[in-house]
């Protein structure tokens, strides 16, 4: 342990352990919040019970179950990832506009690069979790965030 010269503050001298979906302790601990972030998002979106379990990547068997709150399992790291990017562009749309299109503009049909006329949703779900984190990279650049 190194000495903080005026403070008398002990740190230690090996790099502090990073969060990653990869280990499960830290999947344990994000997963309750992720899921009860996305099921409000879901709802917000008015997303189908098949569109939100086909963006979470579960079964819509399984979207049931987590909808209801009687799934107690961690979500896995490409689940994370797929809750993060969708919470991201959710965030994103709050920043950009000050009305009701954030919630409306995932179910519309976009001229954007990236969307090929086909609405957010779509295009997340058909392009997986490549497009889900392009379209949060899309949002945030819209929004003058990149």
């Amino acid at each position: 342990m190194a000495e903080i010269a005026a403070t008398g503050i002990q740190m230690p001298l090996t790099p502090v352990d990073i969060q990653t979906f990869t280990k499960a302790p830290d999947r344990e601990r994000l997963s309750p919040v992720a899921i009860k972030a996305y099921r409000k998002i879901v709802e917000q979106w008015a997303l189908t019970n098949a569109e939100a379990a086909t963006l979470l990547g579960v079964s819509e068997s399984t979207w049931d179950r987590i909808k209801r709150g009687a799934w107690d399992q961690p979500l896995s790291q490409d689940q994370l990832t797929r809750a993060s990017a969708v919470i991201g562009v959710y965030k994103g749309l709050r920043l950009l506009f000050a009305d009701d299109m954030a919630l409306r503009w995932p179910k519309l049909a976009n001229k954007g690069p990236i969307f090929q006329r086909r609405t957010p949703v779509d295009a997340m779900i058909e392009g997986g979790i490549p497009l889900m984190l392009e379209t949060r990279r899309y949002v945030d650049a819209v929004r003058g965030g990149l």
